[in-house]
């Protein structure tokens, strides 16, 4: 997206987006769900500011998506670094969490974040949390509907940095 093409109104986001990163480090982009999927958020400065993969998550009730995407911002600006593959427990008192590699064909749904990064060069994590329960998209004990509800932003729709059960969760 060249920036000289942008409307009035994307120049404003793109200023409220520097702004919100340059005084918090990143800014958190809400987008509710409708008929097509389920909410989801992302954010948008991370890269810029800390050299961290920016993060999207898909499915978790709205009122967590903020709070869940700065712990994660915070952590990374920090000098965390998150691996594809590895669980961590710390995001939701001992419910799991892991991480893939999002692929760019999914680089559109992060719309706002090309205002900021127009080549549409940046690295994108998603994060993937389980059920209370212990069970990913991808498990066999997942409820009804949880893969298309946290669907896997992989080429293939799978974990792809890790083999589940084998090497990974």
């Amino acid at each position: 997206m060249p920036l000289d093409d942008i409307t009035e109104e994307q120049a404003a986001l793109r200023e409220w987006l520097l702004k919100t990163a340059d005084e918090d480090g990143h800014a958190v982009v809400q987008v509710p769900g409708d008929e097509h999927g389920p909410p989801y958020a992302f954010t948008v400065g991370a890269w810029r500011r800390f050299g961290a993969p920016e993060a999207v998550v898909l499915g978790l009730p709205v009122d967590m998506n903020q709070t869940f995407l700065d712990a994660y911002v915070r952590r990374a600006a920090a000098g965390e670094r998150f691996f594809p593959g590895l669980p961590y427990l710390d995001f939701f008192d001992g419910t799991a969490v892991v991480v893939e590699r999002v692929h760019p064909d999914f680089y559109p749904l992060l719309g706002s974040a090309l205002l900021l990064y127009p080549s549409g060069q940046f690295p994108v994590l998603q994060l993937i949390v389980a059920t209370p329960e212990g069970h990913f998209p991808w498990s066999a004990g997942a409820p009804e509907g949880f893969a298309e509800w946290q669907r896997v932003l992989t080429e293939s729709g799978a974990p792809e940095s890790w083999r589940p059960g084998i090497d990974g969760p």
